[in-house]
C-alpha cells in the first residue's frame, strides 16, 4: 500500500509540473508584424528644366505587406538650386516640413526658379522609422538658341 501511494504520489507531482511547464510557455498575445519594408517607385523624370518649367515626378508606394495603422509621411530638402515642389492636390510643399501621404499612387510636380543645376531630395517615412530617400537633378536647359550662320 506505501508503494502504490508513493506511486499515485509522484506520478501527480509529474502531471503538475508537466502542466506548469506547458501553460508557463503559452503566450496569450498575437504576434503581429507592424513594420514592412517599402519602396517608392517613379516613372522616369526629365533631367532637363528651364526656369519657370515644371516637371512631373509620378510616383507609388510599393509595400511589401499591409497593416491598418501603418502611416506614411513625404519631406523633401532641396541642396542644389531653387524651385518649389506641390503635391497633385496643390499642397506646397516646406522644405524639411512632414507631410501626410494619403495615398500608395500619387503626383508630384517641382517648378524651376532657378538656371543653375537644381537637386531635390524626396524622403518617405513610415510610423516605424523606416525611410526611402529619392534624389533628383535637373539641368539647365538654356533658353536661347544659337543662331546659324549663313
Amino acid at each position: 500500500m506505501t508503494k502504490s501511494i508513493s506511486f499515485i504520489r509522484t506520478g501527480f507531482f509529474l502531471f503538475i509540473g508537466m502542466v506548469t511547464c506547458l501553460l508557463s510557455s503559452c503566450d496569450n498575445e498575437v504576434d503581429i508584424q507592424q513594420a514592412y519594408p517599402f519602396t517608392v517607385e517613379t516613372m522616369p523624370v526629365q533631367e532637363r528644366i528651364v526656369r519657370g518649367e515644371t516637371a512631373e515626378i509620378r510616383c507609388e508606394l510599393k509595400r511589401a505587406g499591409r497593416y491598418d495603422e501603418a502611416r506614411y509621411t513625404i519631406r523633401y530638402f532641396q541642396p542644389d538650386g531653387k524651385g518649389e515642389l506641390r503635391m497633385d492636390d496643390g499642397t506646397v510643399f516646406l522644405p524639411n516640413d512632414r507631410y501626410t501621404l494619403e495615398r500608395e499612387v500619387f503626383r508630384l510636380y517641382y517648378t524651376s526658379a532657378s538656371s543653375d543645376q537644381q537637386t531635390i531630395d524626396i524622403y518617405v517615412e513610415d510610423n516605424f522609422g523606416q525611410c526611402t530617400e529619392l534624389s533628383f537633378s535637373f539641368n539647365n536647359e538654356n533658353e536661347e538658341k544659337e543662331e546659324v550662320l549663313k
